[in-house]
């Protein structure tokens, strides 16, 4: 089916600790908004950083954007997230460049020779998200909001199948935090696939989405209609 970017089945991912996520299964559609809750520890990461293959399928199925994980070799695996935008909790921009170049940094690794079209494909992303006029300042001179944009702007370089994003608003305050999702939710919006994991019950009240929850290795879809929010963890 075209539609279906992510598809686990069966699937089983070893953790840090001696927990497993076992079992796991879970489709994700094209343009869909997919939040992934539980509690700390819970796999939540693990699941997302298997996606792009830093933590490993022990057994089972697990299919991202048409690119068999189980069976993944290492050679193959920048292709692979070439085709995901990833978003983490602690920007992960280059401090000794501005945003302009930490951007034409990622396209140049990914292949992209052609500076007019690096400088188009930079604009646009930065207009995305609506950071365009910082395209020349350090991240030293920004806020944690405008930091997590430009790296929303930077997933979003390589027009990825799915943009997964690891806690996004974890570090920023509650403004911030309601900036970053009305960009999310216009990229959603524009058709990319979203999946992200938090932990801030506020944004779940406040924006729609399907919801996953991570808890004692498993994982199951929720409705916030059906439960309050406060008692999903217990």
């Amino acid at each position: 089916m075209d539609n279906l970017i992510v598809e686990y089945k069966n699937a089983e991912i070893k953790l840090e600790s001696e927990l497993k996520i076992k079992n796991l299964n879970l489709k994700i559609n094209k343009g869909e908004f997919v939040f992934l809750i539980g509690k700390t520890g819970s796999g939540k990461s693990s699941i997302l950083k298997s996606m792009y293959s830093e933590k490993k399928i022990i057994s089972g199925e697990a299919v991202i954007s048409k690119t068999n994980l189980s069976l993944i070799k290492n050679k193959n695996i920048p292709e692979l997230r070439r085709k995901i935008g990833i978003i983490f909790q602690d920007f992960q921009l280059l401090k000794d460049r501005n945003v302009y170049d930490n951007l034409d940094f990622v396209l140049k690794a990914t292949g992209w020779k052609n500076k007019n079209e690096r400088k188009e494909k930079i604009e646009l992303c930065l207009n995305k998200v609506h950071i365009i006029d910082h395209a020349n300042k350090f991240p030293s001179q920004l806020s944690g909001g405008e930091k997590q944009k430009v790296a929303i702007a930077r997933s979003l370089l390589n027009d990825p199948k799915i943009v997964i994003a690891d806690e996004p608003t974890g570090n920023l305050d509650p403004k911030s935090s309601i900036e970053i999702m009305e960009v999310l939710r216009e990229i959603n919006e524009n058709g990319n696939t979203i999946l992200m994991a938090t932990h801030d019950f506020s944004l779940l009240k406040k924006y729609n989405g399907r919801i996953l929850r991570c808890r004692n290795g498993l994982v199951d879809e929720i409705e916030t209609k059906d439960l309050e929010i406060e008692k999903i963890y217990s």
